[in-house]
């Protein structure tokens, strides 16, 4: 049964078209996930479906009596402090109608017990039957175990029990967003909207909503750039592009390919047409050239055909992602980082201690753990931020570090975007300047914005626009996909994959570390490892993160390395040679297909010059022959244009 129906929605600010005609339907069961650059339109198409936002066009339809709960983006901070001052209190005061039946049972009961010597009284008799049927609704919503699930959901949300009732004042930016997002999830409305939540958890708590929202059964739309998340939980994907927007069956993953099938036909269909159009208009020029009456209208009856054909429009290019490409300095020496018995305790808090790693030339180690287990701290340690409280790190030959910083602390609020990044390289110039922020979507006026008006994406690219001109030879990036889009984070995958020197990070993004990973460290103390810190070689690099959680999983079951199938069999400087010998030999490859295809457009590209020059000369009044170079100028056509696709052209 459908549940909600979004029927031609158009929603306008000033001159510019944000949604254009947007129609989807869902069912019941249906978890749909919304994706698109920033600024597309998805949180714009939310206040449309709950009527925060009036559209200029079009009507949203939902089942009657359907509840509707929405997760916002800045939803941490809609605190209703009269429910009362910490965690639980609010998660139970999501619940005003159970309380309402809660306080009104107590007063029947009271009314019950006072009027219990005229138990033969029929006014009593008729307390007696409405408290019944009170208590049964109130059991039948709910009433019994609405505390119990409270609490529950936020302990996995990772509140423990002292934490559920610290004051909200004391409460985190992240730990108000998932105090939010529990309170949608405990009380489980018919039509479920989540707007960015995943932002904020950690990668144990991300598993529980992801289990959480597969077992749902009721509607789920879901605004996120995580597209690991977006894969396990959605079974429908809309995508919003300059307005218009299409929904595919499945996940991120399924979607993408279906959106380039999609995107290859359109375009082909199109060059199609405008070929046929050119072979038209050229017969039309013939004709009316010869200037005969037969010809005159010979030519006017194709006109008429061309003018009842039904145009199709150009395929618009993909939004433009930023372009990113890090360059190293001079090389470092194949020892860049030494971690030595290090420890780090906050007063009587201890974080971790005895971490022993080397990490070595090339490789792209991340750092996974939950929230709170020192991921950013080891990060400040290794940056000289922090003092440790036992143990060293030592930096190899020559080792230059470029830092990234998940809160964008670096950046001067004051500074305009093109003094912010002339200020960090003023011997550059600022065409250069210019042009690297131009990568970044900062183009024409959006450069003298100052930092303090961008958003949190904003910021982020731009802080990455101050890293890629730093020359360094070891990143270390802090949560570096946060605030960027799918887009966004696709190209700085490239260009980490692409970059030659080291990089070590700290991510929940399971997708990006599937990517990249050549190594996993996890920081957190358990029966699964010994002491504080697990430290993983992957030996499939393309599905790293993937292969660590297969390990992980062998060694808490009990298995032994041995009889680990995803155990490592080889060094690392084994597997990081036979890779790169495997990844060289693969770019041989294409760069002699690529060569190989050229000279073949080219080939094709003379044919085709020497074909238009017979039709329209010695084949000209040849009917016969001129067909057999209409087909063969169709054929060649398509293959030149299967081979730009190729080469990019």
């Amino acid at each position: 049964m459908t549940v909600i129906s979004v029927a031609d929605i158009t929603v306008s600010f000033g001159t510019h078209t944000v949604l254009d005609r947007v129609s989807f339907a869902l069912s019941e069961s249906d978890r749909m996930g919304i994706i698109g650059v920033n600024g597309c339109g998805k949180s714009t198409l939310f206040k449309v479906i709950t009527g925060e936002l009036e559209p200029d066009a079009g009507k949203v339809f939902r089942s009657g009596g359907k509840s509707v709960g929405i997760l916002t983006q800045d939803g941490a901070f809609d605190v209703d402090e009269s429910l009362g001052d910490n965690a639980l209190a609010q998660m139970i005061g999501a619940f005003p109608e159970l309380l309402a039946a809660e306080a009104e049972l107590a007063e029947l009961e009271k009314k019950l017990h006072d009027g219990a010597k005229n138990a033969d009284d029929p006014a009593f008799a008729a307390l007696t039957a409405a408290y019944t049927e009170k208590n049964a609704g109130f059991i039948r919503d709910g009433g019994l175990e609405f505390r119990s699930r409270c609490a529950s959901v936020l302990l996995r949300m990772g509140f423990d029990e002292p934490t559920m009732h610290q004051p909200l004042c004391t409460l985190s930016g992240g730990q108000r967003t998932r105090l939010a997002l529990a309170r949608q999830l405990a009380r489980e409305p018919d039509i479920l909207l989540l707007d960015e939540p995943t932002n904020h958890l950690d990668v144990e708590t991300l598993s529980w909503l992801e289990s959480f929202l597969i077992q749902y059964r009721k509607c789920v739309l879901v605004i996120s750039h995580d597209r690991y998340f977006l894969d396990r939980v959605t079974n429908k994907t809309l995508a919003l592009e300059y307005g218009r927007a299409k929904l595919y069956n499945g996940g991120y993953t399924a979607s993408m390919e279906q959106r380039r099938i999609d995107r290859e036909i359109a375009e082909k269909h199109y060059q199609i047409q405008q070929k046929e159009i050119a072979r038209q208009e050229a017969y039309i020029a013939q004709q009316r050239a010869w200037n005969r009456e037969r010809n005159i209208i010979a030519a006017e009856s194709r006109l008429k055909l061309l003018a009842k054909m039904e145009k199709l429009e150009k395929p618009r290019e993909a939004p433009r992602a930023i372009r990113l490409s890090f360059t190293q300095a001079l090389a470092s020496g194949n020892e860049v980082l030494t971690v030595k018995r290090l420890s780090m305790a906050f007063g009587e808090k201890k974080l971790f201690s005895d971490l022993n790693f080397l990490l070595k030339k090339g490789e792209r180690l991340f750092v996974v753990g939950p929230n709170g287990c020192g991921k950013s701290t080891l990060i400040k340690l290794i940056l000289g931020m922090l003092t440790p409280t036992a143990g060293r790190i030592e930096s190899g030959y020559n080792v230059e570090i470029g830092y990234y910083d998940q809160e964008n602390q670096n950046l001067t609020p004051e500074n305009t975007v093109l003094d912010e990044l002339w200020n960090a390289y003023p011997q550059l110039p600022e065409t250069q300047i210019r042009s690297t922020l131009a990568l970044f979507r900062f183009v024409g006026e959006d450069v003298f914005r100052t930092v303090s008006v961008l958003s949190g994406g904003e910021r982020a690219r731009l802080t990455l626009a101050k890293l890629i001109l730093s020359h360094m030879n070891l990143l270390v990036l802090d949560e570096p996909t946060n605030h960027l889009d799918i887009d966004s984070r696709e190209a700085l995958e490239s260009a980490l994959a692409a970059f030659d020197g080291t990089v070590l990070t700290v991510s929940h993004d399971r997708y990006f570390m599937d990517k990249l990973a050549t190594r996993l460290i996890e920081l957190r103390p358990g029966r699964a490892f010994d002491g504080d810190m697990a430290d993983y070689t992957v030996t499939h690099v393309g599905r790293g993160y993937s292969e660590y959680l297969e390990f992980k999983h062998a060694r808490e079951s009990g298995l032994t390395p041995e009889t680990a199938s995803v155990a490592p069999t080889m060094s690392d400087s084994k597997a990081q040679y036979l890779a790169r010998k495997q990844s060289e030999a693969d770019a041989r490859r294409e760069k002699a297909r690529r060569a190989r295809l050229a000279k073949e457009a080219e080939a094709l590209e003379s044919e085709l010059a020497e074909i238009e020059q017979e039709l329209y000369g010695s084949a000209a009044s040849d009917y016969t022959r001129a067909a057999e170079l209409d087909a063969r100028r169709t054929e060649a056509e398509e293959r030149l244009l299967e081979i730009y696709e190729i080469i990019g052209v």
